[in-house]
């Protein structure tokens, strides 16, 4: 076995071990693709997409020699429109952050989906491993920004195509890297909109946190490999929950 096939093996176990761990009961997974994360005996899943199975075919043709898993749900897997508040045990979202226009506000919808204590099982990859490798990095608060005002505005959101094009044709002429923009741009294709490096990943969950009135327990965020991953648990109240830990350590 190849160095690369040990590390890829190693990969999968951590999410396995972490999927084993947290998940359970019932759930969703969005943007699974034709890599869905293993899940035991006592999780259910439903699959979760913007396309039916023939529509992600013809949107990512070079997806075409893999076969998807089933698309259950039809739904805008950063706002969840169809799945009724309070109603999941968790929500695996592997790789999907950072094609979000908004995560922080794709958090924020998702922690309305889970029960009390209910998982979200968060992966993005380390843009020093990807062809995201020379693009600027996605600080706070561009994120803030983007949750705030949103990205509507037609020239910024041709920026990110472009930064996306820039970064995946950056040795072609500009010539190509423009037509790859308005190509991208007019099918809507699902671009990075963001990047992270291990440490600014950590950055963004742990002040999305307290940005959203800690609202979630972060349990786990480490390094996998070419990914990051991050388990987040929903607490509700979790700014009153915040203020009486405080009040506690003051009278202790």
């Amino acid at each position: 076995m190849t160095n690369e096939a040990i590390e890829k093996q190693d990969i999968q176990k951590v999410r396995k071990d972490l999927s084993n761990k947290y998940l359970h009961g019932n759930g969703i997974e969005i943007g699974a693709l034709h890599r869905p994360l293993w899940v035991n005996e006592k999780a259910a899943v439903k699959y979760v997409d913007r396309l039916d199975n023939p529509g992600l075919k013809s949107h990512y043709p070079e997806l075409d020699q893999y076969e998807l898993t089933r698309v259950d749900i039809i739904d805008d897997g950063e706002r969840l429109l169809t799945i009724q508040n309070d109603s999941l045990d968790f929500i695996i979202a592997n790789h999907m952050l950072e094609h979000c226009e908004n995560p922080i506000g794709t958090i924020r919808n998702h922690l309305a989906k889970l029960t009390n204590n209910g998982v979200l099982y968060y992966a993005v990859p380390d843009k020093r491993h990807t062809f995201d490798a020379g693009r600027e990095l996605t600080d706070f608060k561009h994120l803030v920004n983007d949750d705030k005002k949103g990205i509507a505005d037609d020239n910024l959101r041709r920026k990110h195509f472009f930064e996306f094009a820039n970064a995946v044709y950056k040795d072609k002429p500009l010539s190509e890297r423009e037509e790859a923009t308005k190509k991208f741009l007019d099918m809507n294709y699902s671009i990075h909109f963001h990047v992270w490096d291990a440490l600014t990943f950590k950055e963004f969950v742990t002040k999305s946190r307290i940005y959203l009135n800690n609202s979630f327990e972060i349990l786990e965020l480490q390094e996998n490999g070419e990914e990051i991953i991050t388990i987040l648990r929903k607490q509700k109240n979790g700014k009153l929950q915040s203020i009486l830990r405080k009040l506690l350590r003051f009278f202790n």
